[in-house]
């Protein structure tokens, strides 16, 4: 038996690296420098810790060891909040605050008033939980400012908030402003109230990829008011869901002004929405205008009522027509006003009530009350929100002399690390197993965690587009594979050298085009959200690649190394595609080129 003997200050032959590194030599057929953007994502973990944690896979035991598993494996987990002891039975201010479960707060409270500032601020994954907060209280006001606003992967969740109160208030400003993928839940809040007020102002706008839900949201309440001013603003790819909001309430009046304006793909579920419901007074003012695409739902909305007073003006006016249904709204109910002014287009209506509904100014596009659909241009202002400035431009933009704006290629995904292929062949990946990945990453039910491991797995079973070759992938053999399976043996990865000219006008230096600026195979790399470091890859056919110096364009030095990828044929892309936003145009009319960002890479064959 021959005996491997590590040399001080060596990678241990039996660690993780040394043996990604023997598989390169193994598997890749050229001399070339091996990539240390890509080597350094291998996983840290030592010899023994690997065959450890393999073990603890292989039994479905990887739960037990969680903390110490995602610390020295460098994963993506989120913290396990142990209910909080502390009392708060008189007023408080915190700034600072971050991680913490407060159970029992300020529950049954006469007056006073509690502010939460500049909580969570900044966090890479911030996880908060208010359980029983406020509840029987009265004439108590609550207030967050600058809650958890500029984090990554925000996880923050209120169970039973404001339930069973009399009068006070609560005021949500600012709350989880320009987050990266935010995970908000309201569950039974303010459920049986008498005269309260709640305000959300500046929630969570400018915000990505982001989910909140309101779960019997006001229901049984005696003349509660509750107000969402500049909601989601300006978001990208929001996703809002209201079940059992202010159902069975009394003279509730709720206001919705500029909720999801100018954002992007935004999709709001209303469902029994003041079902039920006596004397109350709804109005939708400028919601989801000016938005591109966009769906919303509304189910039961104002069943079984009396006497509600339901406007919606200026609702839904988007840009590229997104898709409204109301199924079973204002069924049943007597004495109800319901009033639609500059009504947007794509309606569906069903089982809708037939009197008491008034349409002014409605936009239609083929039945329903009405007027004939009118075409709206995206302004350039509008556009420059949606779409970044210079994240997709045309093949021409890469000539020696041109100045174009850079997008921030930052890599905004939180910082991991693959796994072995030792662990990663022994945990589970697929849809059908997600409880057992919930398990082993301790998620819980309808949390951040879920969410993310939901949705990307649903991304890596998506049947491939039209010409394309994918795999996900979780360690960098599994990348090796897949990319020399398409592109042979002789291979080169190549990626954006750094991120300067982030957000700023570039000069581009000289360019050089792989495979001599012809048409090309490559495949592209791109990370996906996942407790351990994930790729998508991918191979799509006709595109050319390029390598371009980069320029500050005052002092003409070279300040980075782009890579760039042009998409030659379009004609399988959305219509709302955010570069046919950018640069005008429709599918499989235009070439379509981005730069590689940070962390993500493109293979070819070598040179």
């Amino acid at each position: 038996m021959q005996v491997v003997v590590a040399v001080a200050g060596e990678e241990n032959p039996f660690s993780p690296k040394a043996y990604l590194i023997r598989y390169w030599n193994r598997e890749i057929r050229n001399d070339l420098a091996k990539p240390s953007f890509l080597l350094s994502k291998a996983s840290p973990l030592t010899a023994t810790d690997s065959a450890v944690f393999a073990k603890l896979a292989a039994q479905n035991s990887l739960a037990t060891r969680l903390p110490e598993f995602c610390s020295s494996a460098h994963l993506l987990c989120f913290a396990d909040l142990a209910p909080s002891l502390e009392s708060h039975d008189k007023d408080s201010s915190f700034a600072g605050y971050n991680d913490k479960n407060f159970t029992n707060y300020g529950t049954d409270r006469t007056g006073g008033s509690d502010q939460f500032r500049n909580y969570s601020p900044g966090e890479n994954i911030p996880v908060d939980s208010f359980r029983r907060y406020s509840r029987d209280s009265t004439g108590h006001d609550d207030k967050f400012n600058n809650y958890a606003s500029d984090g990554n992967v925000v996880d923050q969740s209120f169970n039973t908030y404001g339930t069973h109160t009399t009068g006070g208030t609560g005021d949500f400003t600012k709350y989880a402003d320009s987050v990266n993928v935010p995970t908000l839940r309201f569950t039974s809040y303010s459920d049986d109230t008498n005269g309260r007020d709640q305000t959300f102002k500046g929630y969570s706008e400018n915000a990505n990829a982001g989910d909140q839900s309101f779960a019997s949201y006001a229901k049984n309440g005696n003349g509660a008011q509750n107000q969402f001013t500049g909601y989601g603003t300006s978001s990208n790819v929001i996703g809002s869901r209201f079940s059992t909001y202010a159902q069975t309430s009394n003279g509730g009046q709720d206001t919705f002004t500029s909720y999801g304006k100018d954002t992007n793909v935004p999709q709001n579920t209303f469902r029994n929405y003041g079902d039920g419901g006596n004397a109350a007074v709804e109005k939708f003012s400028s919601y989801r205008d000016q938005a591109n695409v966009g769906d919303d739902s509304f189910e039961s909305y104002a069943k079984g009522s009396n006497a509600e007073e339901i406007s919606f003006t200026n609702y839904g006016k988007s840009f590229n027509e997104g898709t409204d249904k109301f199924t079973g709204y204002g069924k049943g109910a007597t004495g109800q006003t319901v009033g639609f002014k500059i009504y947007g287009v794509n309606n569906t209506f069903k089982e809708y009530a037939k009197e008491g509904v008034t349409f002014g100014s409605y936009t239609k596009v083929s039945s329903g009350p009405g007027k004939a659909a009118t075409a709206m241009a995206v302004s350039g202002s509008l556009v420059k929100k949606w779409v970044e400035p210079g994240k997709f431009f045309r093949e021409s933009n890469l000539k020696e002399g041109v100045v174009m704006p850079m997008p921030d290629i930052k890599d905004k995904m939180p910082k991991r690390s693959f796994l072995p292929r030792a662990i990663t062949s022994k945990l589970p990946f697929s849809t059908s197993k997600l409880g057992e990945l919930k398990k082993t990453f301790n998620a819980a039910d309808n949390s951040s965690m879920e969410r993310i491991m939901a949705d990307t797995l649903a991304e890596c079973e998506r049947a491939p587009s039209k010409g394309e070759t994918k795999r996900c992938v979780g360690s960098v053999e599994d990348m090796i594979d897949f990319a020399t399976s398409v592109l042979g043996r002789n291979v080169v990865v190549r990626t954006t050298e750094n991120v300067s000219g982030s957000k700023k006008n570039v000069l581009i230096g000289s360019v050089k085009g792989i495979n001599g600026g012809k048409v090309t195979q490559s495949v592209s790399c791109h990370q996906s959200l996942f407790p351990y470091l994930l790729y998508y890859c991918h191979s799509v056919p006709k595109v050319r690649v390029y390598e371009a110096d980069i320029l500050d364009p005052t002092s003409k030095a070279k300040i980075n190394h782009g890579v760039a990828i042009c998409h030659l044929d379009t004609s399988s892309w959305s219509p709302t595609h955010g570069a046919f936003l950018a640069l005008g145009s429709s599918p499989g009319r235009i070439e379509v080129c981005h730069w590689i960002f940070e962390n993500d890479m493109t293979w070819t064959v070598a040179d």
